[in-house]
């Protein structure tokens, strides 16, 4: 199966397993299409009350991009619709809800199309695990980072003074410059079609579909969390084929109490 994955990816001309960041964090250059130098990125609102001071600064602070600009619209917010976050095409959707003690606290989601670009995605915060304030503000901003295709900035647990680190110093919990700049560069091309949707208001379709029954703990993105293709202390990736040409990947920050302790640092 993993051989099939790896193959299937390498076809579709780019690759499943992230490198170690370092100097350059992008995710294995995953990014959304688009025809203009800067984009609006259409970001659904899934959100309690708990989270929304995070969800309403990440969404400025990301925006500061000279490349990007979210814009937040509301989304469905009852507790089966946050269970199963639901994709909604050209879209990033953020939730939270009590998903399960199953090792993980933050899960970021992206389908990549058959050209290889992000066509939808989706941040999601684990309330089965207890969070400070200062963690908050990190993972928030972490998963969202991600679907927008960065990486990490070290995978040590050392700070970085950005929340794709992952410290839990009280520096850690915002974008810094290096994210911004890795974003211009990930950014700094124009495609041929645009994959994102700048369109604030949900449709009735969109809506129903987002208010969908309770889904199985275990899914993301509709599908199952598929093959573990990269494990490092504070991370693991899945990916699984969308049955559409492309691949959802999945990246899991873990929770404190599941992290890899044994692994050697790369």
């Amino acid at each position: 199966m993993r051989r099939s994955l790896l193959a299937l990816s390498l076809g579709m001309g780019f690759s499943i397993i992230a490198s170690t960041a370092s100097a350059s964090h992008d995710w294995n250059n995953y990014h959304w299409a688009r025809t203009t130098s800067s984009f609006n990125l259409a970001t659904v609102d899934s959100v309690t009350a708990t989270w929304q001071p995070m969800f309403n600064t990440s969404v400025s602070q990301w925006s500061s991009s000279a490349k990007l600009n979210l814009v937040a619209s509301q989304g469905t917010e009852t507790a089966s619709a946050r269970s199963a976050c639901t994709p909604i095409a050209g879209k990033l959707r953020v939730c939270n809800y009590t998903y399960g003690q199953n090792g993980w606290s933050g899960l970021a989601s992206i389908n990549l199309d058959s050209r290889g670009h992000i066509s939808q995605g989706t941040a999601k915060m684990n309330d089965s695990y207890s969070f400070t304030s200062n963690a908050r503000y990190h993972v928030m901003c972490q998963e969202i980072g991600h679907v927008l295709g960065l990486d990490h900035t070290s995978t040590n647990g050392t700070s970085q003074n950005t929340c794709m680190d992952y410290s839990q110093s009280a520096s850690s919990i915002a974008p810094n410059a290096h994210d911004y700049a890795e974003l211009t560069s990930l950014y700094g091309h124009l495609d041929s079609y645009s994959s994102a949707s700048s369109s604030m208001a949900l449709s009735a379709q969109e809506i129903a579909l987002s208010d969908g029954p309770m889904g199985r703990l275990e899914m993301a993105g509709g599908v199952p969390l598929g093959h573990l293709v990269k494990r490092e202390r504070f991370a693991e990736t899945y990916v699984a084929p969308d049955g559409k040409g492309g691949l959802w990947i999945h990246h899991i920050t873990l929770a404190p109490e599941a992290e890899n302790l044994d692994l050697i640092e790369e």
